[in-house]
């Protein structure tokens, strides 16, 4: 399984998201000195959650990142995240 689905599996059984987006943007890092040049390194994700009402930025993104502990300590170098409640989306 990719990461791409791996991460998209944990973070919809984790945050039961009304709209989530995982998109792949490794590429645009190739041959960065940072960039281990596996393909599945760098990704943007967009979650629209009920989980994140009344929950601060920080606390949002300290979530995601504990629901994928095992991608950001491996194959994962770079994370950019959207993180919404549905009252927040316009």
């Amino acid at each position: 399984m990719s990461v791409e689905q791996t991460m998209r599996e944990k973070l919809t059984k984790e945050f039961e998201p009304l709209t989530l987006q995982v998109e792949n943007v490794s590429h645009h890092h190739a041959g960065h000195a940072s960039s281990p040049g596996t393909g599945e390194s760098h990704f943007n994700v967009a979650i629209v959650s009920d989980a994140f009402r009344g929950m601060s930025k920080v606390a949002r993104f300290r979530a995601v990142h504990k629901a994928l502990r095992e991608e950001m300590n491996g194959p994962v170098h770079a994370l950019s995240l959207d993180l919404r409640a549905p009252d927040e989306v316009f």
